[in-house]
């Protein structure tokens, strides 16, 4: 499983140019599973997404959770980040979790997301626009331990 997270100002998804989610202050997540991911490790995430201390308080640029700022999140679903580009020119997708399952640990992340905080979504398999304002810019790759 792969998570990249990106602190934002603001961030917005479209499609065919229809915004269908947007959030302010927050983290723009784009999310990966690879074969073999389980729920746990899906959770797991979800908690140190939670718990991550990127934001600015007066003390430090970087002591503060997405929960501790009241921040949003937008959660996208994102394939490409299980790309395999060792050999040759063009990515393989090899690594990723076949769409039924990666769908479902989607789901299961994002559940244990809202349990604590504003979640916004892209959609699962669609073709989407994704802007931000990226907020230092701060950009994070995240797995499972």
């Amino acid at each position: 499983m792969r998570v990249l997270l990106q602190r934002v100002a603001s961030a917005s998804v479209s499609i065919e140019d229809r915004e269908v989610a947007r959030i302010d202050r927050g983290l723009l997540i784009f999310f990966c599973a690879m074969r073999g991911d389980t729920e746990a490790e899906a959770v797991e995430l979800a908690q140190k997404t939670l718990k991550l201390r990127i934001f600015a308080d007066a003390e430090k640029p970087m002591n503060r959770s997405v929960q501790d700022v009241s921040g949003e999140t937008l959660v996208v679903p994102q394939f490409t980040l299980a790309a395999e580009t060792k050999k040759g020119n063009r990515p393989s997708f090899h690594l990723a979790e076949n769409p039924a399952e990666a769908e479902h640990l989607y789901d299961v992340y994002v559940d244990r997301l809202k349990e604590s905080v504003p979640v916004s979504t892209g959609v699962f398999g669609a073709n989407m626009q994704v802007e931000l304002v990226n907020d230092g810019p701060v950009t994070l790759l995240l797995s499972p331990a």
